[in-house]
């Protein structure tokens, strides 16, 4: 049977912010975009319950929900979403194949990546049976809905010291379960771990249980156990913050695209561009700072751009 191939002006990997907010400015621009959704249609924000501070949604808003918008918004002018994985692609020379479901190639002129990163979990069935009900992996995110509570960080690096010091501006209590005996946080971050007086740090404990159920109650305490005494502990708790890293969607592009030492996608400072002209790079999967929806949404913005001026310079 003879394979299917069609050709495109952009191809964008990916559904998030990033990759819908690219649309909409392609669509717009008669770029004639295709989104390829990926295993997680919408992205990270479709675990999230509530939104509420992305600008526009004034009463907050579901993260599904707000994912719906977008996918709306982009086909509104014209986008293209197909279900799907991209299985491999071909950055040799343009157009570029990109090789769909292992069944299917698309010969596309430009390619944006927004194929995000996905969050580190401990690999707990609770994590999963009370994700949005109190657990999170982005302080950032959800801590505003703790404020007055109690709270318990996993994690023992510079993002775990992060957001729990985000967190005691909010909370009553932190208590950060380190694995080992010491953290690996700079010695800065730890320092200021250290002298935040609601921030109790706890070495050699690990998470044994997150107890609470889905729905109005969520998380109520955490079983923890000394790693060395094998003594356990149940802390009090409304939220669970997992802080252990992120893991970028980038091993498609190994060996094709520059990327840094964690597996983040480089782009020239200031723009979308990565060092293959005509594949730009969008939202967290080059992002390993800020990892917002909002900020992912303006690289997505950048990198329709850039994509619009490469073909008009082609011509």
């Amino acid at each position: 049977m003879k394979e299917k191939i069609e050709k495109r002006e952009v191809l964008i990997i990916g559904s998030g912010p990033a990759g819908y907010t690219a649309a909409i400015y392609a669509a717009r621009a008669d770029m004639k975009p295709i989104v390829i959704q990926g295993l997680q249609p919408g992205g990270q924000l479709t675990t999230t319950t509530d939104v509420d501070n992305y600008p526009g949604y004034k009463n907050g808003i579901t993260g599904p929900e707000m994912m719906e918008d977008f996918k709306a918004q982009a086909e509104r002018f014209g986008t293209e979403t197909r279900w799907g994985m991209v299985t491999n692609v071909d950055f040799s020379e343009r157009p570029f194949k990109i090789e769909i479901d292992e069944k299917e190639t698309i010969l596309t002129e430009t390619v944006i990546i927004a194929t995000g990163a996905s969050a580190k979990w401990l690999g707990m069935e609770d994590e999963k049976r009370l994700n949005g009900y109190g657990v999170s992996a982005c302080a950032t995110c959800d801590g505003f809905f703790y404020k007055g509570k109690e709270v318990v960080v996993v994690g023992a690096g510079d993002t775990a010291a992060e957001e729990a010091t985000y967190l005691s501006k909010l909370c009553t209590k932190v208590t950060m379960l380190v694995r080992k005996s010491e953290m690996r946080a700079s010695k800065a971050m730890q320092h200021r771990v250290f002298k935040t007086e609601n921030i109790e740090v706890l070495f050699n404990h690990e998470t044994k249980s997150i107890n609470g159920e889905p729905g109005a109650v969520g998380v109520e305490s955490i079983t923890a156990f000394n790693n060395i005494t094998n003594d356990e502990i149940i802390i009090p708790a409304s939220g669970f913050f997992v802080a252990i890293g992120h893991k970028p969607n980038t091993d498609l592009f190994k060996g094709k695209l520059d990327m840094d030492e964690n597996g983040y996608l480089i782009v020239e400072a200031g723009t979308s561009k990565t060092k293959v002209p005509g594949v730009f790079a969008a939202g967290d999967v080059a992002d390993h700072v800020y990892r917002q929806a909002v900020t992912s949404a303006g690289t997505g913005c950048m990198a329709a751009l850039d994509a619009e001026r490469f073909l008009a310079e082609q011509q």
